[in-house]
């Protein structure tokens, strides 16, 4: 899923901020001469947004994305400046918690990137799966589903079975349908996904025990209890090997085991590990 890059200090952004500016002042000058610089316009802005963002300041990036977009609606500009503009806003809707505005812009960037073609339908594919999730927190599970299946379809054919973009798709897949209510179809998804990560990641890495915790979760759901613990009691050793860096991780893997044991009547055995995960995490 695309993330607005991480937040430097507003120190750091003046200056670049102030050049952008400067820059978006001159070219807007030109424009107006001279359209045909429209594009440098675009881009000017898109970077000036991107400053403004990493500064933190949310409602004047949107306002110079939007100016973007206008300028690219008036005046000819490149499609691969509209798509990463409508990108980029999209991403920074997204996470500033307003989902379901990011969808339209998600949506064209999306029909923007996949006409281009080439490298930019992985970028679609990416996307799709934002999207994807947007539709899921909303409930519309079916549009949700036709997006990650559109996003695995594409990123199976660029990248091969065994990419770990893939395993993510399958995992959120996994999820989508234990949601739905479809705990048979949640856990094969799941099961694609493990498989695509142990070959990728190895057996020991922190994604790798995320997959078998999800499994541990469909297999409970379709009363399959011994696979359910053991796959819990994989996920577990891998996340303690790796304190304290996974504490919260092991963490919450461990509360769902005990809260699992104790709904299969394992009490005894809920307790026992209720000791050891504390004494682990009095350790970190």
């Amino acid at each position: 899923m695309p993330a607005p890059s991480s937040q430097p200090t507003a120190t750091h952004s003046i200056p670049a901020i102030q050049a952008a500016l400067v820059a978006v002042e001159a070219l807007r000058v030109a424009v107006k001469e001279y359209p045909g610089k429209a594009p440098g316009l675009v881009r000017a802005l898109q970077t000036l947004a991107d400053a403004q963002r990493d500064a933190g300041d949310v409602a004047g990036a949107e306002a110079s994305y939007r100016e973007a977009l206008e300028v690219a609606e008036k005046l000819e500009a490149p499609p691969d400046a509209v798509a990463d503009v409508r990108t980029s806003l999209a991403t920074l809707l997204d996470f500033s918690g307003r989902e379901e505005e990011s969808l339209s812009f998600y949506e064209e960037a999306i029909t923007n990137h996949e006409a281009l073609g080439g490298e930019n339908l992985e970028v679609a594919a990416q996307l799709r799966n934002n999207v994807a999730m947007t539709y899921k927190g909303m409930g519309k599970l079916a549009l949700a589903e036709q997006h990650y299946l559109r996003s695995l379809e594409t990123l199976e054919n660029k990248r091969g079975r065994e990419s770990e973009s893939v395993a993510c798709v399958y995992n959120n897949l996994g999820s989508l349908y234990y949601a739905a209510g479809f705990p048979d179809q949640a856990k094969e998804m799941f099961e694609d996904g493990l498989k695509i990560r142990l070959a990728v990641l190895g057996e020991r890495h922190r994604d790798v025990a995320q997959s078998y915790c999800n499994l541990a979760t469909a297999c409970h759901e379709l009363k399959d209890n011994e696979g359910s613990k053991k796959h819990f009691e994989t996920c577990l050793a891998i996340l303690e090997a790796q304190l304290p860096a996974e504490a919260a991780s092991y963490e919450a893997a461990g509360l769902d085991y005990m809260a699992m044991l104790d709904i299969i009547g394992e009490e005894s055995k809920a307790a026992a590990f209720k000791k050891r995960l504390e004494k682990a995490l009095s350790a970190v």
